[in-house]
């Protein structure tokens, strides 16, 4: 995905005015603008990608808000020291050009900011020169549905890559679920931007599990709470219980479970699985 060159920043470069507000607006002490290189990038649009797969025009209008204030890392691996740069304001383009099936093409622009640092300056060169241009995003969304038929696309009759009356089937990426990060890549999947795949969409996939997890024990010990001591109030329960962590809340649901049971003299009706926690939540999001 190559940078923009026609950013409605002032140049690439040193931030001025709004730009400028909207990245104090991110930072933790006020900046001031020589110290901020930014530039400008497209994240991802809606062309058909290498893996027969694009963004409906919805979803990249749900995915702009999102991105703001996502920083980037180098080839999705997420680790702390790879952040790099973070994105302050983006905005959904229609440039007039067409996609290759001749729809109005669209694509999400991101302007990104760093820091002035003798360790970033060899990315601001490489920027700058023209190397470091390629992205790809890291998010996740609610289906994936066919372009021929609209149903999901592993519940239709139809092949990614064959052709129905002329049209070409393709999975359209639905509704915006969360975003991750973005990338600099070699090689992403959109020829002018990219998603994630492989590798990184497992540990999406693992980060998703995860949060279910989480969110099957901190349902599971609201109930238990709630049977031992009713006089609780249920919406105070939620919100302590939301900023509770995994070996709290197993703590917790061990208390609760046996005085849940020495209340109710039906122990084995409250035994707790984790597993079945999870599988409860039904399909989740996507991820790509």
């Amino acid at each position: 995905m190559q940078i923009s060159k026609d950013a409605a920043v002032k140049g690439i470069g040193a931030p001025e005015g709004e730009e400028l507000e909207r990245i104090n607006a991110l930072a933790r002490r006020e900046l001031e603008a020589e110290e901020v290189y930014t530039f400008a990038l497209r994240l991802c649009d809606n062309e058909v990608d290498r893996d027969l797969e694009r963004f409906d025009e919805k979803t990249l209008e749900e995915l702009a808000p999102l991105f703001v204030g996502v920083s980037g890392v180098f080839d999705h691996q997420w680790s702390a020291r790879g952040q790099t740069a973070r994105i302050y304001r983006t905005q959904v383009v229609e440039d007039g050009s067409r996609t290759a099936d001749g729809r109005p093409c669209r694509w999400l622009k991101g302007w990104a900011y760093l820091m002035r640092t003798p360790e970033n300056q060899g990315l601001i060169a490489e920027i700058d020169g023209g190397i470091k241009r390629e992205v790809s995003v890291g998010c996740a969304v609610d289906r994936v549905v066919c372009s021929v038929c609209g149903q999901e696309l592993a519940d239709c009759p139809h092949e990614k890559g064959e052709e129905y009356g002329g049209q070409l089937c393709c999975g359209v990426l639905t509704g915006a679920a969360d975003v991750y990060e973005w990338s600099f890549v070699a090689v992403p999947a959109q020829r002018k931007a990219g998603v994630v795949k492989s590798a990184g969409a497992r540990r999406e996939d693992e980060a998703r599990l995860g949060r279910r997890y989480l969110k099957g024990l901190r349902r599971e010990l609201v109930r238990l709470a709630g049977t031992a001591e009713p006089e609780l109030e249920h919406g105070l329960l939620e919100r302590v219980v939301a900023r509770l962590e995994e070996e709290e809340l197993l703590g917790l649901i061990r208390l609760y479970r046996g005085r849940a049971a020495r209340l109710l003299g039906q122990g084995a009706q409250l035994s707790y699985r984790e597993d079945r926690a999870a599988e409860e939540e039904g399909q989740g999001a996507f991820l790509i």
